[in-house]
């Protein structure tokens, strides 16, 4: 099995919030690009809370991001995996994620796409970090809530915006 590497984070100093998902997906380490896999729910969930229209374009995507104060990142740096849900995830090794947020002071909390990212990460920063740690539905496919229900569940950030 070969080892895969997540990618760098998308952050910058008007950072407010971190988003961290566990590990690209197969499509995404392809493409290179976070949450490329067509049916992953992340991007029409982003662009629904900002009230914009959906674009396939990955730097207008990075951007809606950026403009709104949203960091994105993994919370594993790399790992060994067949295809790609979590439960394959074999050997991680965790990304320097207290370093992230002492470098970008602006992130008032963080929020874990889904229950991996939030173990790992819970593991990595301890239960008493001092900024707020939410975990939400994950936006894959593999967790069948249905999109409005996540999305709803995902409205908690503006809180933080």
């Amino acid at each position: 099995m070969e080892r895969i590497t997540s990618f760098p984070p998308v952050v910058d100093k008007n950072s407010k919030i971190l988003i961290l998902g566990s590990m690209p997906g197969a499509k995404s380490l392809q493409m290179q690009q976070y949450y490329a896999f067509p049916q992953n729910q992340f991007w029409r969930i982003m662009f629904s809370l900002f009230d914009e229209g959906l674009s396939d374009d990955y730097q207008v995507r990075i951007n809606l991001l950026k403009q709104n104060g949203v960091a994105l990142w993994d919370v594993i740096e790399s790992c060994e995996r067949k295809g790609s849900t979590d439960t394959e995830i074999k050997a991680e090794i965790d990304n320097n994620i207290p370093d992230l947020i002492k470098n970008h002071p602006g992130i008032q909390a963080i929020f874990c796409n889904g229950q991996k990212a939030y173990k790992n990460l819970v593991k990595i920063l301890g239960k008493e970090f001092p900024i707020p740690i939410i975990v939400l539905p994950s936006t894959s496919p593999l967790h069948t809530v249905r999109f409005e229900g996540k999305l709803e569940s995902w409205q908690v950030i503006r809180h933080y915006l």
